[in-house]
This record gives C-alpha cells, structure tokens and sequence, in this order.
C-alpha cells in the first residue's frame, strides 16, 4: 500500500534561508522509539530541499525509497510532500498545492515574515496525510492539476543531488540545530549498518 508521510509548509525568506509554517505527519509505520527521529529527519530534509529549489519551480527527489516532492510558489511559499515512491507524482503535486493556496486563504502573505509554525492552527497538512493515503481517493483533484502552471518537475536520484558543490549531508546533519543528539546517533548507526530503516 502506499503512503504519504509529512506534509510540510515553509516560507523562503530573501536570505534564501526558509521558516517552517505548519506540517502534519503519520509515522504509524515507524516503530514507537523511531518515529521522533524520523520525524526530525523529514523535518530537516523538508528545510534543505526547500532552500536549494529555485522559485516558480517544482521538484522531486529520490531518496532510498522515498520521494520528497517540493514546490516553491511565486510568492516563495513552499510545500514538500514526503511520501514512497509508489505514491503517483501528480497526485503529490496537486496535494501540494491545494495545502498552499488553503493556507494562503488561512494566513494572508503580508503576515508570512511575522508568522512562526501554525501547525496547530492549520490541521490542513495532517488532514491531507489520514485522507488521501490512497490516491484513489484524491482522483477528483487530478482536475486541479490542469490549473498548475507548466513548470517542469525536475527528479534528483538522491539528496545529494540537490546540495551545492562541497557540501555533504553528514556535515549537515552534524551542524543542525533542529535535530537532536539521538536522531544524530540514530541516523549514524542506520547509516553503518545501511540498514532499510534508514530515513532520508
């Protein structure tokens, strides 16, 4: 079966760096002790895609066994998707964009540079995680993919695809603030071990 796992909405600032607005997540398929490390991890790769993708530009990145699809608006709202790779592009892309625009009804764009995670007030992207599970369901929105702009959707094999010349995820991993001591461990034996839990 596929599945999403975390829907995310950021803002990305002139500095090129980008604030989380609100988010939803289901990890019921991690196990318990796994699922606050995972979810930093989705987190901290939501924020990295985000910043390296250019405006007006959508993309997907290939990740293991995840797809990390990511839109940046005109108006440099942005939204990643993280789900496997079963789940169709498309119907990954319209989700997206129906979380921005509901979001942009919700907080108007002259509040973004003041607004700090609304995730609580925005059930939106959790909303979106528990209903369209099953792409199926979400048919009826494939009408609102004729409505988005023509932008190509560029696929990267891997994260590494998307950071600039010299940077290494490990080095990312061990500088970020947003994730802790444990999920750092956490992702460094999943690393050695290479084992299929591995996230992101």
């Amino acid at each position: 079966m596929v599945k999403l796992f975390c829907l995310t909405i950021l803002y990305k600032r002139y500095d090129g760096k980008v604030q989380k607005f609100a988010s939803g997540s289901e990890l019921a398929s991690f196990g318990y002790f796994q699922r606050n490390s995972v979810q930093e991890f989705m987190d901290f790769t939501s924020k990295i895609i985000a910043e390296r993708t250019q405006t007006c530009s959508r993309e997907t990145v290939k990740e293991q066994e995840y797809l990390c699809h990511v839109y940046v608006r005109s108006d440099n709202l942005c939204g990643v998707l993280i789900s496997d790779h079963d789940y169709p592009t498309r119907v990954g892309f319209t989700l997206i964009n129906k979380a921005l625009d509901e979001f942009a009804n919700k907080f108007p764009s002259e509040t973004w540079t003041s607004l700090t995670d609304r995730s609580s007030q925005f059930p939106y992207c959790l909303e979106v995680l528990q209903k369209y599970q099953d792409p199926k369901k979400a048919d009826p929105m494939m009408r609102l993919q004729e409505d988005l702009d023509e932008t190509k959707i560029i696929l990267h094999n891997t994260i590494e695809a998307v950071l600039e010349r010299g940077e290494k995820l490990d080095d990312l991993v061990e500088k970020s603030e947003g994730l802790s001591l444990q999920s750092k461990t956490f992702y460094k034996t999943a690393k050695k071990t290479n084992s299929c839990c591995v996230i992101l």
